[in-house]
């Protein structure tokens, strides 16, 4: 079987699909406050993402993540789910979502044969959330993640982004929250994608100043858990949370990378921090056949980058939200 295989010598075995770019909320560090959601036409059919999702599965990709925008804002996801689930290679498929609709959809996700579940929560104060997400929606973010414990996903995660000013007096409390629900929680450092309006380096708050924090309450013990992301994880003594950093500035992760990202309208994007992409929804809606598609993403890989370049002193290089890019 051909492999994934990128000139550094790493393997691609996971792959992130954006299934939209529409979302119900504005996170200030995810998208701008007018933003125009792309016609429908231009984001590739169940049809062509499970096309995609094959030819990944046939070169040994063996973890997809649903992302967006809010991929629940997709009809019918947990038909796609259960059919992606049904590849053969595939032995996963995970999901990040802001956690706003499940309680309408844990259930079904659950039955489609989802594992793992990332829920994005940023704060836990109704105020700050509208200010953060310009949406006043916490309440059925949190009714969302008591739903969802009621099935027996694989794991359930919550991510926060945490911003200097922002939200940086929360982290106990987030920290408290998932220990309490026995779910993990991952902290994010904040990735320059797209002009937000305010001057990052400013609220930039590195891993290890979460790390420092959370310390003086908990006593973190270092552990060898992974999930298949970039996420380093210490674990708590007799709490079953895992706290996870995922450091893209303070603790470049590249070495190891093993993903790519196809979005919303089908464009193969090699590195978050970087623009090289391959453009394969008109590949496909071209007439290309399955070993053609298949050719051309092992030819991709020879343009995945060694690492990405975040530099919060300088002007912002990548333009695109992380709403367009996929979770």
């Amino acid at each position: 079987m051909n492999q994934l295989i990128d000139p550094f010598g790493r393997t691609i075995e996971y792959l992130r699909i954006s299934v939209t770019d529409r979302c119900d909320l504005r996170c200030s560090y995810c998208m701008s406050e007018d933003v125009e959601f792309l016609p429908r036409q231009d984001i590739l059919s169940f049809e062509e993402i499970l096309r995609l999702a094959n030819s990944f599965a046939q070169l040994g990709v063996k973890i997809i993540r649903i992302t967006g925008g809010e991929p629940l804002m997709r009809k019918k996801l947990p038909e796609l789910i259960s059919r992606i689930k049904a590849i053969p290679g595939i032995e996963e498929v995970v999901m990040t979502t802001n956690g706003t609709l499940l309680t309408q959809y844990a259930k079904p996700l659950f039955e489609a044969g989802l594992s793992r579940l990332n829920i994005s929560l940023d704060t836990l104060k109704a105020d700050r959330f509208k200010q953060l997400t310009r949406r006043d929606r916490l309440q059925a973010v949190l009714d969302g993640i008591a739903e969802a414990k009621k099935y027996a996903f694989a794991a359930i995660k919550l991510n926060a982004v945490v911003m200097k000013g922002m939200n940086d007096d929360e982290i106990i409390a987030l920290t408290d929250f998932a220990v309490a629900n026995e779910i993990d929680i991952t902290f994010i450092e904040e990735m320059p994608l797209g002009e937000v309006g305010y001057d990052r380096s400013m609220t930039f708050l590195s891993s290890a100043d979460i790390k420092a924090v959370i310390q003086k309450q908990y006593d973190l013990i270092d552990s060898s858990y992974k999930t298949g992301g970039p996420a380093v994880y210490c674990g708590l003594e007799n709490k079953k949370t895992r706290i996870g950093f995922i450091s893209p500035h303070s603790n470049n992760f590249c070495s190891d990378c093993n993903r790519v990202r196809l979005t919303a309208v089908g464009r193969l994007l090699l590195c978050l921090g970087n623009e090289n992409s391959q453009d394969l929804r008109t590949l496909m809606r071209e007439g290309c056949d399955d070993q053609q598609l298949i050719e051309q993403l092992i030819s991709a890989l020879q343009l995945k980058p060694e690492k990405h370049e975040f530099n919060l002193a300088e002007e912002v290089k990548i333009l695109r939200f992380m709403s367009h890019t996929g979770g």
